[in-house]
């Protein structure tokens, strides 16, 4: 299994490398200046999201971002996953698995009332690890 632990500034050039993967995945394009920001606020301990990453021997495997925010719902903050990626060359590997469970113990730390996530419909993969790991509602997401 890899280690998981927190991103850290000198990660840049390894975590560009899967964010731009991650994107093109989503069939997003994003500015530099939103990378850079983005960036910026994952390694900043004092602010959300916040990011973690599965290493092994040096190189990053994946990423995962996620914050904590209220609730009418909940009298705890819940937490939102909000972006999960793994390099192809890892899939299948335990990876992304090991990276939500990271997720959980940090809401678990802060009693969070849930975790949440959302993904493409065209996501298969990603949607059969979901499955075993998550229960899948039937909300419907709307933007402006």
């Amino acid at each position: 299994m890899p280690d998981i632990r927190a991103l850290q500034p000198s990660d840049r050039g390894q975590w560009e490398i899967l964010w731009k993967g991650y994107l093109r995945f989503y069939r997003q394009h994003l500015s530099d200046a939103v990378t850079d920001a983005t960036f910026a606020r994952l390694v900043d301990e004092r602010q959300a999201p916040y990011g973690l990453v599965a290493e092994r021997e040096g190189t990053l495997l994946g990423f995962v971002h996620y914050l904590f925010h209220s609730s009418t719902w909940s009298l705890n903050d819940i937490c939102y996953l909000e972006d999960l990626f793994v390099d192809p060359a890892a899939r299948g590997g335990g990876v992304a698995r090991a990276l939500i469970h990271a997720v959980y113990a940090a809401a678990d730390r802060v009693k969070a009332g849930s975790v949440y996530w959302m993904t493409q419909e065209f996501n298969a993969d990603g949607r059969a690890l979901y499955d075993t790991l998550a229960h899948r509602t039937s909300l419907i997401r709307y933007e402006r």
